[in-house]
Parts: structure tokens; C-alpha cells; sequence
């Protein structure tokens, strides 16, 4: 947590603010939102490539800010961290992500590709 919440004071919170509350109508907050808590995935390719500015909405704002790409600034393990801080700060209580997880988002793909059941067989 203390990489993390380093890596966060170093590259987060000029834009999403001390408390993660972020700024309105600009840099949406981290603060037990669906996107910080939600899939992990899609957390670390926001981080990793970044936004245009307009793509999130959270409670009917949405926020105009493009968000710079991460990818060649920071490594997996420092955005498994930053990613592991902000999920568990600011009153957020989430699973850790992990360097696999950054790593498989920077390729493109899931960490762990869920596989579909298998429909149940009828019996006859």
C-alpha cells in the first residue's frame, strides 16, 4: 500500500485531488465509483492508455478531462500498486490488482479468461 499510495502522490493527485474526491465536470473522483471498484481490467487500461476526455460518467456527470496514457511512464508492478491503493483508500474496499492482471490489460487481453459453462444437459 505505501508504493501505491506513493505512486498516487507522485502521478494521481494533481488530478483526482488529496482526498481522491477529483475536480467536478473535469477529473472524475475515485471515491467508490463502478470504475474503481468494478473490473479490473478495465481500471488498468484506462491507466495504461489513458482517455480523450468525456468517456466517464458517474451519477449523471461526466467528466471532460482527457486522462494522459500511463503505459510508457509507469511499469506493471508501479500501476498494480497505485490501482491496489486507490481500491482500498478513500473508503474504497476492493481486491488487490495484480502485475499479471496490468501486464495481460497492457497485451489486450483478460488475466484470466472466464470460461462459459457449458449449458446443462437435458435428460432425456
Amino acid at each position: 500500500m505505501e508504493r501505491g499510495q506513493k505512486v498516487y502522490e507522485a502521478s494521481c493527485l494533481t488530478c483526482h485531488q488529496a482526498d481522491a474526491g477529483g475536480v467536478p465536470n473535469m477529473n472524475p473522483p475515485l471515491i467508490k465509483t463502478k470504475w474503481v471498484l468494478g473490473n479490473k481490467t478495465a481500471l488498468a487500461t484506462i491507466v495504461l492508455k489513458g482517455l480523450k476526455g468525456g468517456e466517464i460518467s458517474i451519477d449523471g456527470d461526466t467528466f471532460s478531462n482527457p486522462m494522459p496514457a500511463q503505459e510508457t511512464v509507469l511499469s506493471d508492478q508501479q500501476i498494480a500498486d497505485v490501482l491496489t491503493y486507490v481500491r482500498n483508500s478513500f473508503g474504497n474496499k476492493a481486491s488487490a490488482v495484480t502485475i499479471a492482471e496490468v501486464a495481460a490489460a497492457r497485451r489486450g487481453k483478460a488475466a484470466t479468461p472466464a470460461k462459459k459453462p457449458a449449458p446443462p444437459k437435458k435428460k432425456a
